[in-house]
């Protein structure tokens, strides 16, 4: 009764400062503040069309007039199946590949189901038997399909009916074909690793010998006998054994596979590979420590270097997209943070060289779009808060700004990119959809959310404000803040810092979100962010200064922006709390540890606790090796500091974590056993890194619940 008396306090106490709150987390989670969009949206080939998908139909549309659609399919009429998880249009766009039924392996990897649909015949052909396909793509001409299964590869002849095998020497946890392993998938953002040439004759793939890599494992405890479940998988942790990975071609017409020598020694990724439009295979080379990049180039007299780049530290930001090839198979662009800032680069086989094309101290962060002539893309040049749209000429000249309203815009091209669609949103504009031509005329708005726009309006939902922090050494950091629809500056309000601060991150950003954090300040919280030192899209050097020590600098940071905070006329000063998942987690516990004065309450989600425990690509890129820099592993690590704990500390993680263990969570449980401390912890069952399939909704309510009692 006693306990349920101060809770009833509390909650009353945290009421009083603000109105009756307007949601709860529960509307969130039941979609109330979704944001509608436009879905499935396929440029077709001839760049005056694409689809869209609603419902079981795919609509075609016209660029030039939206409202000018058809029913190009309705798959579940067709025997398809009601509910699709992906859609790809053949090369020819005469047969559709669907992926159904598909149940998560890890982040990126599902076992799905896939069909082809012929749309000349009308006729549903299954690609496999199995509904534990991995990964399907067609081939350039559309008649045949190679996929993954069992860890090997296998080719489906559309026209004859018949399936083969590329490999027979894939096996679970040894042998992986034309898919990443673990940490490839995660760490590179690889969803598949093989790829058809131009002219459909080779197929060229990865193969990961993981058989030397330790296992991990956990116990699934929901299974249908008394007895828990272990599943054991590879993964490499910071310093240990990775996969022994190779290059292969397969060439379709005469069945034999050749292996690619790579001429390097020692431990080395091969994350990236892919045919230049006149067919000659291109692939990356990193070595362990990511300060070193070769793209290497195969040709008939052998292999050269066509770009290459190292860096004192690290090399971040290596992807796909660092080269596009343009149609000659000559000219080439370049994405590289080489100067201090991510800028594009052209350069030539037979001429060599590398020409900026973009230059300044801001970012390119995505390249929407290349002709042979011009390039469409995304960056922070108007702030690095924002993400806006950019033309230029492959000279570098006659740059046009393509966006209008200040936000966050992500694009969908047209093929050349004579359209595209626009999605933008800022901090005070849900979701916004309207289709431009390629110069940035806009044609027609296809989703507004004027309901949503609305609502939120009516409801007076708190919006960011943004401003900067300067710390007492005198970085300068972006931060936001968010305060109560009834905020009286003559009155003292709880906080919440919430935060994430991992390498090359951003939290503050314009753009409209909305998760449990709003809900907190619905019952009269102020929340705020900031991006510490080591976050992204800022300067290279301001991203890399946590280099060989991560989490030192950040949660120096992160107290030092709580203390500023709790100097706020209107911030009552013992009542500041820190929230973070994953990164944040482990900066969460750091923040309370080590600020035991700062905080009276933290919350770590799924956190690292010591990055001996953390996967090796992620790990090594920024911090080296643990042979070599046992302090950088150590000395950050929360699990040193567990005697200081003063405040309440709520503890969370899932037990089917495939990326960050529960071991973590458990490492430091024991220590302030030890340390003779009390703290809060929820364990959920079975659930991954995104607390899914079971816990998504209870952890963000337990988190409101947490902050109404404590803080």
């Amino acid at each position: 009764m006693k306990k349920f008396l101060v809770v009833f306090c509390l909650l009353c106490g945290a009421l009083a400062v603000s109105a009756q709150p307007k949601f709860s987390y529960a509307d969130i989670a039941a979609g109330k503040f979704s944001q509608k969009s436009v879905y499935g949206v396929r440029s077709m080939k001839d760049g005056e069309h694409y689809t869209t998908r609603s419902g079981s139909v795919i609509y075609r549309h016209s660029y030039a007039d939206h409202n000018a659609k058809e029913v190009l399919l309705d798959y579940a009429a067709a025997g398809v199946g009601k509910w699709i998880a992906d859609y790809t249009f053949s090369p020819d766009e005469n047969k559709i590949l669907f992926r159904l039924n598909s149940r998560p392996l890890y982040r990126r990897s599902n076992f799905s189901r896939y069909v082809v649909y012929d749309r000349l015949s009308q006729k549903v052909v299954e690609v496999s038997e199995s509904g534990d396909v991995r990964y399907a793509l067609f081939s350039p001409d559309g008649s045949k399909v190679a996929f993954v299964l069992d860890n090997n590869i296998y080719i489906k002849d559309l026209d004859q009916n018949f399936t083969y095998p590329v490999t027979e020497d894939g096996k679970w946890n040894h042998i992986i074909n034309g898919m990443p392993d673990w940490v490839y998938e995660e760490e590179w953002g690889i969803d598949h690793a093989f790829c058809w040439s131009p002219d459909g004759c080779k197929i060229a793939f990865l193969k990961s010998d993981e058989s030397r890599v330790k296992e991990f494992g956990f116990m699934k405890f929901r299974t249908k006998t008394p007895y828990p479940e272990l599943f054991k998988y590879k993964y490499p942790k910071a310093g240990e054994e990775n996969s022994s990975v190779s290059l292969h071609v397969y060439d379709v017409l005469e069945g034999t596979t050749t292996n690619v020598s790579t001429d390097h020694v020692g431990d080395l990724y091969i994350p990236f590979f892919d045919w230049t439009p006149d067919g000659r295979l291109y692939y990356f080379v990193i070595n362990r420590l990511q300060n070193e990049l070769d793209v290497k180039l195969i040709e008939e007299d052998g292999q050269r270097v066509i770009y290459s780049e190292r860096d004192e530290k690290y090399i971040d930001g290596i992807s796909n997209g660092t080269i596009t090839f343009l149609s000659d198979s000559d000219r080439f662009i370049v994405r590289s943070e080489r100067d201090g800032y991510a800028h594009l680069y052209l350069s030539s086989l037979s001429k060599g060289g590398l020409k900026a094309i973009t230059a300044g101290e801001w970012n390119v962060t995505e390249v929407v779009s290349t002709t042979d002539k011009q390039i469409w893309y995304l960056s922070t040049e108007g702030s690095p808060l924002r993400r806006e749209l950019y033309r230029i000429d492959l000279s570098g000249k006659n740059k046009k700004r393509l966006s209008t309203t200040e936000g966050t815009y992500s694009i969908s091209p047209s093929a050349g990119c004579r359209y595209y669609i626009s999605y933008f949103s800022n901090a005070t504009t849900p979701n916004i959809v309207t289709l431009h031509k390629g110069n940035g005329k806009l044609i027609d708005t296809l989703e507004d959310n004027a309901k949503l726009r609305e609502y939120v309006e009516e409801i007076k939902l708190p919006v960011k404000e943004f401003f900067t922090f300067t710390t007492p050494r005198g970085d300068v950091l972006n931060a936001y803040i968010k305060k109560p629809a009834d905020f009286d500056p003559s009155k003292k309000y709880p906080v919440l810092l919430t935060q994430y601060s991992g390498p090359g991150s951003q939290d503050v950003r314009d753009r409209w979100t909305i998760d449990w954090e709003d809900v907190l300040v619905q019952h009269g919280y102020i929340v705020v962010d900031c991006d510490p030192r080591g976050t992204g899209f800022r300067s290279a050097e301001f991203k890399k200064s946590t280099y060989g020590i991560m989490g030192r600098l950040e949660t120096e940071d992160q107290i030092a922006f709580a203390e500023y905070v709790k100097t706020l006329p209107y911030v009552d000063a013992e009542r500041v709390g820190v929230y973070g998942w994953s990164y944040g987690g482990f900066m969460a516990l750091n923040c309370i540890l080590k600020g035991a004065d700062t905080f009276k309450m933290a919350i770590s989600v799924a956190p690292v606790t010591s990055w001996r425990y953390y996967d090796s690509v992620y790990t090594e890129r920024v911090n080296g090796l643990p042979q070599t820099n046992a302090e950088g592993y150590d000395e950050p690590s929360p699990i040193g500091y567990a005697a200081n704990l003063k405040g309440k500390l709520l503890l969370m993680h899932g037990t089917a974590d495939d990326n960050v263990h529960v071991q973590n969570a458990y490492a430091m449980v024991h220590e302030f056993v030890r340390a003779g401390k009390q703290i809060d912890m929820m364990i959920y069952t079975d659930d991954n890194h995104s607390m899914l399939p079971y816990g998504s909704t209870n952890v963000r309510e337990k988190m409101v619940e947490y902050c109404l009692e404590n803080l």
